[in-house]
């Protein structure tokens, strides 16, 4: 499939999605949310990637809404308006719940939608010159449809601040606060990454889907019967799953479990 602002990349088992309009420091327009949606419904279709990594070209991640998009959408009836917002709402519920573990990679500025899009991804790793906000009240907007990915990341103690003032966060207080897992030189950025990926690939593939579901069940939830219920049918579920099988036997037998192939057990 070819895109108009995204370039998608894919090589040893890792797909890596480009925003590809660095003119505009990538901000979003209608175009580039729908590309994103339709590459991310795609890749979770897809077995042959195991890891989704999210870049952007030029010298941003991104800077988040284009204001001339986001007017447009203003002035247009309550109807449209709340329908455009839904598919950018919709577009990082699909990030966010990829089968496969995705890596935010963070350069430069990381703005209102950008921070969403850092926000929604398991890991976030940022070079020192990065900088995050959730700058939306300085427009006289609120950060609505980024706020469960970014309350997730940093809390709602964290939000309460950020939300309200727009501060710009640089990359060794959002590390600090959740946002940014670690921190690098943009040199070592892309090595960095390289390491976390090569984990990555170490685990089961349907284990790892199964985590993410985990968390997402578990996360701000009340110790309850109920919940505790919920862990343990999970847990069965998914050792009674052909692949806990192949990886126990593995394991015990000392053998490389089916999910690893050579090039990454040489890694």
């Amino acid at each position: 499939m070819s895109y108009q602002f995204l370039q998608l990349e894919h090589a040893d088992q890792v797909a890596t999605v480009w925003l590809n309009r660095a003119e505009l420091h990538n901000a979003f327009n209608t175009v580039v949310i729908e590309e994103l949606q339709q590459c991310f419904d795609a890749l979770n279709c897809r077995d042959d990637v195991r890891v989704v990594i999210l870049a952007g070209r030029g010298k941003s991640f991104s800077a988040g809404a284009d204001l001339n998009w986001m007017k447009q959408a203003g002035q247009a009836s309550s109807a449209d308006n709340e329908a455009d917002a839904l598919k950018l709402a919709k577009m990082l519920q699909r990030l966010a719940t990829l089968k496969q573990p995705t890596i935010a990679r963070v350069h430069g500025v990381a703005l209102g939608g950008g921070m969403g899009l850092a926000s929604a991804c398991d890991i976030c790793i940022a070079s020192n010159d990065a900088q995050f906000a959730t700058s939306e009240v300085r427009l006289g907007l609120a950060p609505s449809t980024i706020s469960p990915y970014v309350i997730r990341a940093i809390g709602a103690r964290q939000a309460a601040r950020y939300f309200l003032t727009a501060e710009r966060i640089f990359a060794q207080q959002a590390q600090k606060i959740g946002l940014v897992h670690e921190v690098t030189s943009a040199e070592e950025l892309d090595a960095k990454i390289a390491e976390i990926v090569a984990s990555l690939l170490l685990g089961g593939p349907q284990a790892q889907a199964a985590s993410k579901q985990l968390i997402q069940m578990v996360d701000q939830q009340v110790l309850t019967e109920d919940l505790l219920r919920q862990t343990a049918q999970h847990i069965a579920h998914v050792r009674q799953g052909s692949e806990a099988k192949n990886g126990l036997s593995a394991f015990l037998d000392k053998q490389r479990p089916a999910w690893i192939n050579t090039t990454a057990e040489q890694e």
